[in-house]
């Protein structure tokens, strides 16, 4: 956030119910079936248990391995389990297939639920024919193909369900800063009342220690408030009369009465949950190209298998076909395509928390290495927003410096501003004691205003300053950022204060060139300070004295060019542009609540992790687009062989060739994520 832009934001979200599924851990599952987490975890585990008798009795792809045994009545044992199996452990797929056939959108649950009803119904054939009719030619099952099958896919849509859970996790703890019940006032008498049964308007008390239970506005009582589990400022700050406290966050020695403005389900916490669950809702493109390469991958699967079944038939009976037409189904079961973008994105995930990066819209991978232009916010971003005072001024004969000091320390004081903050800091080490304020209120985007001993006074930036003061002197203010005291239209003095660069400032705008990706400061203070940080920095497109407002329209105009943009700021004054722009990166140790416009956050608030996310986002695509060849890519080659289309040179896939290929391809997406790096 830049310091002269207006530090309040308005948090413009639909005020729609936000107790989803999500809450108790169901999840949408693939074809809309809803799928409790708990459910499939003990679903996994069971099946696991119901599966090892098949996988230590039944042969692997037709051959016996070192491990397995048999003995008389084994088949049956193999044949009981396998089709509790079935039915218990497959019946998320099922379900999820009955759906998405309801839906006429036949995608990965149903190519799954063919797979595995075709190879348990194909085993039971082989059963009745090699152990009830003891028929000489032997047909190989495939129960240990039907259990390894049902346990990958339901390990795949754990990892994917756990993936979502763990992103949601943040808004459950946030859920939790809100106390159960609310002391509602009416009149003399206070009534503790549910939070959810406190309506907008009601009047409630903030006792000493409680947390503040809903947003509104303080009438009467002041007290130091921590706001730094919502808005992740570990500062305290003063609120008194007239000013909004947050939900969620920590009232401190004082007794607040306060005006409700926004009930339980509308409050700033409920309307994060809702942003943050919407975004989960919302699948990645990449997830959406692996769900139509699965209805793709159905109907290809089907016709090759339909056909196989035809003309296998017609040269070697119904056996013949049938073991084509599983060969098929079995090879093109998206053992791999189902685990090729939740493992890549769990990887990148975990990746990414260790390095101080969260990314909260996927969408923005494939964007990554198609942007032009980053827009950096200057203060907190380019430098650390860590101020002190570098030269107070008289401009007006009438006043001393001292004075003036003192007049603009007084002005400050209501304020938690970086720059009041180290305005009054400056005047405590010198001792100055203020004059009582009264009217105090914030000018957007501008400064401050007030009156001090019955008289008004700003203390505004210098774009407002000169259009109120005729004359404008040449003021030194030594590139710094400069503040101007002003009683009507005359003006009184100024104050300095200076900022530092960050450390990596210089590197990051070094490597965001190497890229071709074209560096562009955004800052609302003057063009003196802009140009001298800039120079320093190495950017040549600067942009100064802007309103919040104005940095969205920069964005705009460049996206109206063709050009993709990534906008870097701090989440609150930033938020029109952060969400404006292709990619919006919030920099600052801050929760999802102080960075809800943005799709990335960088929690380390350091520069040169704008360039780690850009090359986790680099290689994180990779890795998806990879694994979504080797998981869907090789049945451009395995299907028509599975088929039989060159039996006539002599190369026909067995069925457990064809296993063998799938199981193949699933161990390659699965190394093939593991080595995801930054």
């Amino acid at each position: 956030m830049d310091m002269n832009d207006n530090h309040n934001m308005n948090h413009s979200m639909n005020n729609n119910d936000s107790s989803m599924q999500m809450g108790g851990h169901d999840m949408m599952m693939h074809g809309g079936h809803m799928m409790h987490m708990g459910n499939l975890k003990k679903k996994f585990w069971v099946s696991v248990i119901l599966s090892l008798p098949i996988i230590f009795l039944s042969p692997a792809m037709g051959v016996h391995l070192p491990f397995q045994f048999s003995f008389p009545g084994s088949e049956w044992v193999v044949v009981i389990f396998a089709t509790v199996l079935y039915f218990y452990g497959g019946e998320p797929f099922l379900s999820g297939a009955y759906y998405e056939i309801k839906d006429k959108k036949p995608e990965m649950m149903t190519l799954i639920s063919l797979g595995i009803t075709t190879a348990y119904i194909y085993s039971l054939y082989a059963f009745v024919k090699n152990d009830l009719l003891n028929s000489k030619v032997h047909v190989m099952d495939f129960f240990w193909e039907l259990a390894t099958l049902i346990l990958i896919m339901l390990l795949g849509h754990w990892i994917e369900m756990t993936s979502v859970m763990n992103a949601n996790s943040s808004v459950h703890d946030l859920a939790k800063l809100l106390p159960d019940k609310v002391h509602v006032q009416s009149g003399d008498q206070v009534k503790d009342t549910a939070i959810n049964d406190v309506q907008k308007d009601a009047v409630i008390l903030v006792k000493a220690g409680e947390s503040i239970p809903l947003d509104g506005v303080i009438i009467t009582g002041s007290s130091q408030v921590n706001e730094s589990l919502v808005t992740g400022e570990s500062r305290e700050i003063t609120r008194k009369k007239g000013d909004k406290v947050i939900g969620g966050s920590i009232n401190g020695s004082g007794t607040l009465t306060v005006k409700v403005t926004n009930s339980a389900n509308s409050g700033f916490l409920a309307n994060v949950n809702k942003l943050v669950e919407s975004s989960q809702m919302n699948k990645s493109k990449l997830q959406n190209l692996a769900d139509r390469v699965s209805s793709w991958l159905f109907y290809a699967a089907l016709i090759f298998g339909i056909i196989a079944l035809i003309v296998w038939t017609s040269l070697r009976g119904i056996a013949g076909g049938l073991e084509r037409m599983v060969t098929v189904l079995v090879i093109a079961c998206p053992h791999a395509l189902g685990l090729a973008i939740p493992l890549v994105n769990a990887k990148s995930t975990s990746i990414g928390a260790k390095n101080g990066l969260l990314i909260r819209n996927r969408n923005v991978i494939s964007v990554s290495s198609k942007i032009n232009y980053l827009l950096l916010d200057k203060t907190g971003t380019l430098t650390e927003g860590k101020f002190q005072v570098r030269k107070c001024d008289s401009l007006n004969k009438s006043y001393s410096a001292d004075e003036v000091i003192k007049l603009i320390a007084s002005l400050e004081q209501d304020s938690n501003h970086p720059i009041a903050q180290s305005i009054l800091q400056f005047a405590k080490e010198k001792n100055i004691e203020l004059y009582p304020l009264s009217n105090s209120k914030t000018l957007d985007g501008k400064g401050v205003a007030g009156t001090l001993n019955s008289k008004d006074y700003q203390l505004v930036n210098e774009k407002t300053a000169r259009s109120i003061v005729n004359n404008f002197p040449q003021v030194d203010a030594l590139n710094y950022t400069s503040s101007y005291l002003i009683a009507g239209n005359e003006l009184l003095g100024y104050v300095a204060v200076g900022d530092e660069i960050k450390t990596n400032a210089a590197e990051l705008i070094k490597q965001i060139k190497a890229l071709n990706i074209t560096p562009v400061m955004l800052t609302g203070d003057n063009e003196n300070v802009a140009q001298n940080i800039a120079q320093k920095l190495g950017i040549t497109e600067v942009h100064s004295g802007l309103m919040p407002q104005d940095k969205q329209k920069i964005v705009a105009e460049l996206q109206d060019k063709g050009q993709k943009v990534m906008m870097v700021g701090d989440g609150i004054n930033d938020a029109p542009s952060l969400a404006k722009a292709d990619i919006g990166v919030a920099i600052g140790a801050g929760t999802d609540v102080a960075v809800d416009s943005a799709d990335v956050v960088l929690v380390n608030s350091e520069p040169l992790d704008i360039i780690s996310f850009l090359k986790l986002a680099q290689h994180t695509q990779r890795k998806t687009v990879q694994n979504l060849w080797w998981g869907a890519g090789y049945n451009i080659v395995a299907l028509p062989l599975a088929a039989g289309i060159l039996a006539p040179w002599g190369i026909l896939l067995s069925p457990a060739v064809g296993a063998i290929l799938m199981s193949l391809s699933t161990v390659i997406v699965a190394i093939n994520a593991e080595t995801l790096k930054i």
